[in-house]
């Protein structure tokens, strides 16, 4: 393996090892302890002396989660905003963005279910062309096709970096190079992304980038961020405010914030801000180009093992793999294997084709079988799991 790492360490770390062999960091990963505490202890101090009093106590260290955020992807911390999901945070970038009718939204054939229903809204809307970009050879959406595709017309790029399933890695900096040249806003769902691999805004070009923390970084469900790049905080107004993100200066008029958390509203879970930070400050003190090659190392394994059973077929795609490793089993569905799976404490995930529409219609795929190892995970834990996979076959 390339990387080195403390795996003991970071397993007793984990409480959640032993409970099971958990290989769903794609679904909701293992958090760490000091996530959990981080959780944990805010909501203990809420209780001894209520909500208000313990935002003002914690209000330097819950402030630092911007600084956090905004260090992990290389952003300024003006830039951010936390969110409830990634689907909140992607959603508040689109809405707000001012598309002139006929405009076209590119996007790829591996979007994701939820980006796509929404582009579908705001076509019908706003009178919008959706145009989905072909993909190469190995599966990556084309990058002579998206430069074939621009024009005074396009309104949007908006890809999905790494899709729920297909184990795929879309190219995005070299989208962000041409959606730069034709000075066209780019919207990154890099919900799959953070937390597996580096993530730097100004290396990718990207104008929006939108994540949750449950994933590969390791942090409590409900939270996510949003970065919006400088430039954009200068014109642009969100679809939804209140009070917080535009405070109500006069009788008959208010003044949005300066920076990104105009997208952000008053009320908020900050005990899972608090997780969300511990999470990042976990991540970066492994290290995550650690991380990334402990990920890729393992996903491999996970595929190489998977791979020397003749009724497994593999389907991932791409030429730049990730740590989702998707597949099919001959004669038995997929969600029965993850049912029975479960039962034995093994846990991957399934993934209909409705999540990826398009890409599942031109590959014409079934539903899949996901695993998504971790840094945490050991290949012995792999190859127990596609034993007890080919136990049920």
């Amino acid at each position: 393996m390339a990387a080195a790492i403390d795996i003991e360490r970071i397993r007793r770390e984990t409480p959640g090892i032993g409970e099971s062999i958990h290989l769903l960091a794609a679904g909701s990963a293992l958090m760490p302890a000091a996530v959990v505490d981080a959780v944990v202890n805010h909501t203990l101090l809420e209780a001894r002396i209520g909500g208000y009093e313990a935002h003002a106590k914690m209000s330097a260290a819950l402030d630092g989660v911007y600084d956090s955020v905004a260090r992990h992807i290389n952003a300024g911390r003006r830039e951010i905003a936390l969110m409830e999901n990634a689907t909140v945070a992607w959603c508040h970038a689109f809405y707000a963005l001012p598309l002139r009718s006929k405009s076209r939204i590119l996007t790829c054939e591996a979007e994701y279910a939820a980006n796509y229903v929404a582009f579908l809204q705001r076509a019908r809307k706003d009178d919008l062309t959706i145009e989905v970009v072909p993909s190469d050879e190995a599966g990556a959406l084309d990058i002579d096709a998206l430069e074939a595709a621009m024009g005074d017309d396009v309104g949007l790029i908006s890809i999905t970096w790494v899709p729920t399933n297909g184990g795929l890695v879309n190219p995005a900096a070299r989208i962000g190079e041409i959606a730069r040249e034709h000075g066209v806003p780019y919207l990154l769902d890099a919900c799959q992304a953070v937390g597996q691999m580096r993530v730097d805004v100004e290396e990718i070009g990207c104008d929006f980038l939108s994540a949750t923390g449950r994933k590969f970084l390791r942090g409590p469900r409900g939270t996510g961020f949003l970065y919006v790049r400088e430039r954009w905080l200068e014109t642009l107004e969100p679809a939804m405010i209140d009070h917080f993100g535009a405070p109500w200066v006069a009788r008959d008029r208010y003044e949005l914030r300066d920076d990104a958390r105009r997208f952000e509203t008053w009320e908020n879970s900050y005990a899972l801000r608090a997780g969300l930070g511990a999470a990042i400050d976990y991540a970066d003190a492994i290290g995550i180009d650690v991380i990334e090659a402990r990920v890729k190392y393992l996903a491999e394994h996970c595929r190489s093992a998977l791979r020397a059973h003749d009724a497994i077929r593999l389907r991932d795609i791409g030429d730049k793999q990730c740590a989702i490793v998707s597949f099919t089993a001959e004669g038995v569905a997929a969600e029965e294997i993850r049912r029975r799976l479960a039962e034995a404490g093994v846990v991957i995930g399934a993934s209909d084709p409705s999540s990826t529409r398009i890409d599942s219609e031109r590959r014409k795929l079934p539903d899949m079988l996901r695993m998504a190892p971790h840094y945490y995970n050991t290949e012995a834990e792999i190859e127990r799991a596609v034993e007890r996979i080919t136990s049920i076959l």
